[in-house]
């Protein structure tokens, strides 16, 4: 057997390489681990890195030996207590017990899982991979803020960190090759001239000639010294211009449902579905504004804090809710120029002359505007009114238009990746 050690000293950055080659290697495995830690964590706690561990057997690294080819000479040594056919008895034990804490037993083997520790972000990655905003489309924006810096070639000014140092010496070999090339030829033709003289012989040498061909051979090499290794006119700069990016903006609305049919439990897990989508938005989207509407028997738009701390309840209509992202939506965030979506989670109980006028309402006035609408049903029981009453808008809206149901808080993470998966939706290129 032999062994390969690598002694050479870490360089920059390459511990940090080889993490992301590990983690590229175990991605399945990460990835599961992170979906069973995002549905054990509190609402308050879905910011922070994870432990992960992985069986030892997937660990295993390749190994190098030399094999039976060859020809090669051993020596083996012999002994004095042992002939062919004998047999060797067991070594006896000390008799004497572990100290852990497990049954002891007479089999088995194995090793313990590797784990490791991997970052907040890190976590946030997987938690997020594969996951879009869909059917977002580029908005004509009234102001173009934003600018992105691009190679635009070469040009002959600029500051010494754009230097183009291969591009420059080129441009210096080129302008050499051309302002030579005529004194090169007639270099060539006078060592020829030159050459052929002096093979002659003595009597026949012609010697002014010879002594005028090496003259003009000296001035054609000062000639060609002369011409500079380098000219300011070689030097060449990358050019890096600014050029405007089109600007996509989002505004999603949160709809949540704290009448007083919803328990805390179900408030929980409503809570954990929005922060899972307020930390998607926030960490995959720049300009994407969040609006949070509470909703009782009446709704406000709240602060962040308000909307998942404050304790008001009441009763149940949920029409007052989908009036107020109308007029916020007429307010402020016009349809030309943002891509709007929603939100909205509820134990779908709603007051029954309501319901019929929320589907209305979504029909004719919401989801001309939106790019997406996803409902959220947390029971775990039968659907309740307000699931019957936008069934017929799914069905007329196909993807624009998701209804879910969540029964437990093990449900959430996966309905929300079904939610926002990037498989299953469009999104502008």
């Amino acid at each position: 057997m032999s062994y390969i050690i690598d002694r050479r000293l870490n360089g920059k950055n390459k511990s940090m390489v080889n993490r992301q080659r590990f983690l590229r290697r175990y991605k399945k495995h990460i990835k599961k681990a992170v979906t069973e830690a995002v549905n054990k964590r509190s609402i308050t706690d879905m910011e922070r890195g994870e432990k992960i561990s992985i069986p030892t057997k997937d660990t295993s690294e390749p190994t190098f030996s030399h094999g039976d080819g060859g020809v090669r000479e051993r020596v083996l040594p012999g002994n004095k207590e042992f002939h062919a056919g004998d047999k060797v008895l067991r070594p006896k034990g000390s008799g004497q017990g572990g100290s852990g804490e497990g049954q002891a037993s007479n089999q088995g083997e194995g090793l313990d899982d590797f784990s490791f520790y991997i970052s907040k972000d890190e976590f946030l990655d997987y938690v997020f991979e594969d996951l879009a905003l869909p059917n977002m489309v580029k908005k004509t924006l009234s102001q173009h803020d934003e600018v992105e810096y691009r190679r635009a070639g070469f040009t002959n000014t600029g500051t010494a960190n754009n230097l183009a140092i291969v591009k420059s010496m080129r441009a210096a070999q080129a302008r050499r090759i051309a302002l030579s090339a005529s004194s090169r030829r007639k270099l060539k033709v006078a060592i020829t001239e030159l050459d052929e003289e002096q093979d002659k012989d003595v009597d026949l040498r012609n010697n002014k000639r010879i002594e005028e061909l090496i003259l003009k051979i000296e001035k054609l090499e000062n000639k060609i010294k002369k011409i500079p290794f380098i000219d300011t006119f070689d030097i060449k700069y990358r050019n890096i211009i600014k050029e405007p990016v089109p600007s996509t903006k989002a505004v999603m609305f949160c709809i949540m449902d704290v009448s007083g049919s919803m328990t805390q439990q179900i408030k929980d897990m409503a809570k954990r579905f929005y922060i899972l989508l307020y930390l998607f938005l926030q960490r995959s989207y720049e300009k994407t504004e969040v609006v949070f509407i509470r909703h009782h028997t009446s709704a406000k738009e709240v602060t962040e804090e308000e909307f998942f701390y404050s304790r008001e309840t009441g009763g149940t209509i949920v029409s007052s809710a989908l009036e107020l992202m109308t007029q916020v939506i007429e307010d402020r965030y016009s349809p030309g120029e943002w891509n709007i979506y929603a939100a909205q989670a509820s134990d779908g109980d709603n007051w029954d002359d309501d319901s019929p006028q929320c589907a209305q309402i979504l029909s004719q006035r919401i989801m001309p505007l939106l790019q997406y609408f996803a409902y959220i049903e947390i029971t775990p029981n039968a659907h309740q009114a307000l699931w019957h009453a936008y069934e017929d808008i799914q069905s007329e809206l196909g993807e624009r238009f998701a209804m879910e149901q969540i029964c437990s808080s093990d449900d959430i993470f996966p309905i929300f990746r079904d939610l926002f998966s990037r498989k299953n939706l469009k999104e502008a290129v």
